[in-house]
């Protein structure tokens, strides 16, 4: 139950003029990579692809007049796989931003975390990425082995992922390397609880607009929950 009172908390900041402008830069990103899925189909359509075909009995096609709607099609069933690289993006750009505002509202009394540096954060970010990628190449072979159990495997891969990252770079904010590993290694089972949560709202689409900011708040609350409980040594 302390997991969903954490994402209480995160629920009932929305309102809170930073998360807002956070989600307003979040949406932007979301329609760039939506746009930008769209018009790579079509561009890679248009060149592959001649400008009309003629059949028998019903004559000459154009293609361009409906392959745009089968396009839009493949940019939306895209932008659900889009959202895991949005929320991993949010690594490198927003968390600081995220979990500032948390922990001005919720924890005012303590002392202005150590900043990451945006460097450190997109090069987090950017191999991350790539372990994902990586995880998830490798997963394909047992989601099509295992077609009713994918989703669920889906979540259980990324869930860990998502949670061992975003659960690791709070932490690093306020304990360093060596602490971050330690506590989150002593809630593993927790974390990664929490980062399955995140990942099944994620295939979810427009719900999923809402989880990486609504997730970085989460796991902030649930660091300081848990190094309450198991304070640094």
């Amino acid at each position: 139950m302390n997991l969903f009172s954490d994402f209480a908390k995160a629920l009932g900041q929305l309102t809170d003029p930073k998360f807002r402008w956070v989600l307003i830069k979040g949406l932007g990103i979301s329609a760039l990579l939506f746009g930008g899925a769209y018009f790579g189909i079509i561009q890679l359509a248009t060149a592959i692809l001649p400008g009309s075909i003629t059949l028998p009995w019903l004559g000459t096609i154009p293609i361009g007049d409906w392959f745009s709607g089968i396009a839009l099609t493949g940019a939306l069933v895209m932008a659900v796989f889009l959202m895991f690289p949005v929320a991993i993006i949010f690594i490198g750009f927003f968390l600081e931003e995220i979990a500032d505002a948390v922990e001005a509202k919720h924890y005012p009394h303590l002392p202005p975390a150590a900043p990451l540096g945006m460097g450190a954060m997109i090069g987090e970010a950017i191999r991350f990425l790539m372990i994902m990628v990586v995880v998830n190449i490798l997963a394909l072979i047992i989601y099509f082995t295992s077609t009713l159990l994918a989703p669920v495997i889906f979540w259980i891969v990324n869930g860990y992922l998502l949670g061992r990252e975003y659960f690791q770079l709070v932490a690093m904010r306020r304990l360093g390397l060596r602490g971050a590993d330690k506590l989150r290694k002593a809630h593993r089972m927790e974390i990664w609880f929490a980062g399955i949560l995140m990942a099944i709202p994620l295939s979810i689409p427009v719900v999923n607009l809402l989880i990486p900011l609504l997730g970085v708040a989460t796991f902030t609350h649930q660091f300081h929950r848990l190094v309450a409980k198991n304070p640094p040594s």
